[in-house]
């Protein structure tokens, strides 16, 4: 195969790949988490690997996320570096304290002298019917966590270049797969390559006005944008990749050119991590180029619904966002 040749690859596939490839150039990457040994994982994303590293290494856990995330905890202050799949990303809750109070806390607690380097998967967000204990999308609870790092891809190429670099990454990082995704497909590099923590990329460049989103919200601005490309309005779709660390340089730069923006995310608006990124083009440079207010998108003040069509009724819709978009033009 040529050299920067592309092969077409799904999100959950792009997700094996980094895990496999990761565990194969460094010894010390192990895997824990519920049923994702003999099953592959709640997902698929880890089907095959336990054949191919052993029990040593792949680590099918009890139902205790208390328990093994404290244990991969332990494992990281000590030289290895887990990486953890809890089945759904609302289930942080059970293990919370351990993340915030011990994971997040310890580098700085001893003074740097200890790392603490995991990565804890989880699959967010809602679309598949399973109601409202396990379609939750908790970003911004995770991103007011000092020590923390949390990461949210949208295609293939993002996932796989993300996560390797998230295993590599001497803190610990929330990587955030959100469940629609899992399906979807994309180009990616047959060569290794590495994708940064903390930069933004712009998916399609504009000149009018700034969607500012993350995670599968990506997929549906592209689609308002070529909408909104049938009436000659240029809309520019910047996908943020990292939540914490946040790439506001970017932000303040696309949203400085195009003097509008709308913030969309799937997780709902009241609290939601879209006030930071109004906060951050509200306090920096973007302000003054500013033409009209900032507009969000996100989900209602709901718990998910279980009935598909309530479902959908709480996310946000291509509908939605376009009238967003037109209220400020």
């Amino acid at each position: 195969m040529m050299e920067n040749e592309m092969i077409t690859k799904t999100y959950r596939e792009a997700i094996h790949d980094a895990l496999e490839e990761e565990m194969g150039r460094d010894a010390d990457v192990i895997l824990m988490g519920e049923d994702i040994g003999v099953y592959g994982g709640g997902f698929g994303a880890t089907a095959g690997l336990l054949q191919k590293y052993g029990r040593e290494r792949v680590l099918d856990t009890p139902i205790s996320e208390t328990a093994f995330v404290g244990t991969a905890i332990g494992a990281a202050v000590t030289g290895m570096r887990p990486v953890v799949e809890l089945m759904f990303s609302d289930f942080m809750s059970v293990c919370w304290d351990q993340i915030m109070n011990e994971a997040a806390k310890m580098h700085f607690m001893y003074a740097g002298t200890l790392k603490v380097p995991m990565v804890i998967r989880t699959a967010a967000g809602g679309g598949t019917g399973a109601a409202a204990q396990h379609s939750q999308s908790l970003e911004a609870m995770y991103c007011h966590v000092p020590g923390l790092k949390v990461v949210i891809p949208s295609t293939p190429y993002d996932a796989k270049g993300l996560l390797k670099s998230a295993i590599r990454d001497d803190n610990p990082v929330i990587f955030l797969e959100q469940k629609l995704l899992y399906n979807t497909k994309g180009q990616v590099p047959e060569e290794e390559y590495l994708i940064p923590l903390g930069k933004a990329d712009i998916k399609r460049p504009g000149t009018d006005v700034t969607l500012i989103t993350y995670g599968r919200m990506v997929q549906m601005c592209l689609n308002v944008a070529e909408w909104l490309a049938l009436d000659g309005i240029s809309a520019e779709v910047l996908d943020l990749r990292t939540l914490s660390p946040l790439d506001k340089e970017a932000i303040n730069a696309s949203v400085s050119r195009t003097g509008r923006a709308v913030v969309v995310h799937e997780s709902v608006q009241f609290g939601g991590f879209g006030g930071e990124i109004v906060s951050t083009i509200m306090e920096g440079d973007a302000f003054r180029f500013l033409k009209n207010p900032v507009r969000r998108v996100g989900g209602r003040f709901c718990p998910i619904p279980c009935s598909p069509e309530l479902e959908k009724s709480v996310f946000p819709t291509p509908e939605r966002i376009e009238a967003a978009v037109r209220e400020i033009l």
